[in-house]
């Protein structure tokens, strides 16, 4: 009776753990960690996630697409002056064997012409369009307004 209450104890405990494990994703040698964004209240908004290569060769993300927006743009930061200003990109340089983070204040997704705001909680499809691995369907966990980057890289979920 014991044995048999710690494997359904068990069985429960990884079948609980297995949706954070999910939000991972893995095209080729590049490995897509945690994708997330902001709940907003206007028309526009972000996504983040990292992109790891694990290859001998480099890659570049090309685009991204959300039936969520009616416009998405691969952006970044720079500074001009005293002034940080987003600025749009053609594509995200992935060198081999380096993980590049996009998150709040650097590389990010951005999101326009939002159908509806993003609440807290749900998730939504967003397409990668990587230069050599090929398409990649992600599914985007939308975290609190003004939520800053997941500590450690990890997103609740």
């Amino acid at each position: 009776m014991v044995t048999r209450r710690f494997l359904l104890l068990a069985t429960l405990a990884t079948a609980i753990a297995a949706p954070a494990a999910a939000h991972d994703y893995t095209l080729g040698a590049l490995k897509i960690g945690h994708p997330w964004a902001r709940a907003t209240v206007a028309p526009t908004g972000g996504a983040f996630l990292s992109v790891e290569n694990t290859g001998s060769a480099p890659d570049r993300l090309l685009r991204a697409a959300a039936d969520i927006a009616g416009k998405v743009e691969l952006h970044t930061h720079i500074r001009e002056g005293d002034v940080m200003r987003m600025r749009a990109v053609e594509a995200i340089d992935l060198p081999a064997g380096q993980t590049v983070k996009l998150q709040p204040g650097g590389y990010h997704i951005m999101l326009f012409e939002l159908k509806r705001p993003l609440k807290e909680g749900e998730r939504f499809p967003l397409t990668l369009e990587f230069e050599k691995a090929g398409r990649l369907e992600v599914e985007i966990a939308v975290d609190k307004p003004g939520a800053g980057a997941p500590a450690g890289g990890h997103h609740r979920h």
